[in-house]
């Protein structure tokens, strides 16, 4: 197939790259590996940990604020099982409406791996193995980013897990150490200190959030501190 423009990742660089691609008139077709659209952003990264955000403030109201309203409550407890089936459909609501855009603005959506073969010619690797060719006088690379693993402390995604993890866990754990203190680490930290998780974030820079404003990186972590007993080690480097 022929096209105007081609984009690697329906992230939020792609997706948007592509709708706007396509409003302008362009042929446009997406190459996208996984089997829904939205990127990290959507799947496993602002969406589903701001659902958490929200399931585990209302927690921790219950917990914390709710008997100065007058309202008590008795064996309040945490369903993991139901916060994160609701994050879920969250999810699921966001990247159905990824594909309606896609429909609604014409877009061709391919699952697979996009290689380049020529500067024009896109390999749409499938999950069975099979190939697609694709052409396109201009192609967007959007295929985004991923953890980066410690050479000394590998990822079995049990222990030692990353953000995707962080979004899936069954139960509370009683304790959580957080290397990197910066918006992805603090919110998904913060998650589960409102849920009754002790969590300690090692940040090997002065402060937290260190690539904003210094004043809103101390401000923030005397917050996180203060209000969800939050433990910090700036300036500490992890090595091992």
């Amino acid at each position: 197939m022929q096209y105007d423009v081609v984009v690697i990742g329906s992230g939020p660089g792609g997706y948007v790259g592509a709708i706007r691609c396509a409003q302008l008139g362009l042929k446009t077709a997406v190459v996208e590996k996984y089997k829904t659209y939205g990127g990290t952003c959507l799947n496993v990264g602002c969406i589903p940990s701001k659902a958490l955000l929200d399931s585990s403030e209302h927690f921790h109201n219950a917990a914390h604020s709710f008997t100065t309203h007058g309202i008590n409550l008795k064996d309040l407890k945490v369903d993991m099982k139901q916060m994160i089936a609701r994050k879920d459909d969250v999810v699921s609501q966001n990247t159905a409406g990824i594909t309606y855009l896609f429909k609604k603005n014409k877009i061709d959506a391919y699952e697979g791996v996009g290689s380049f073969e020529d500067k024009n010619t896109i390999i749409v690797t499938k999950a069975d193995g099979s190939t697609e060719k694709l052409t396109a006088k201009n192609v967007i690379i959007a295929t985004g980013s991923k953890p980066t693993a410690l050479p000394f402390l590998p990822i079995d995604k049990k222990r030692i897990i990353t953000s995707t993890e962080a979004l899936n866990i069954k139960e509370v754990p009683k304790s959580m150490i957080v290397i990197g203190g910066g918006v992805i680490g603090l919110e998904l930290g913060s998650v589960y200190a409102r849920l009754g998780t002790k969590v300690s974030v090692i940040e090997y820079m002065p402060s937290i959030i260190a690539t904003m404003d210094g004043g809103l990186g101390k401000e923030l972590q005397r917050v996180l501190k203060k209000s969800l007993g939050m433990e910090f080690f700036m300036g500490h480097k992890v090595t091992g």
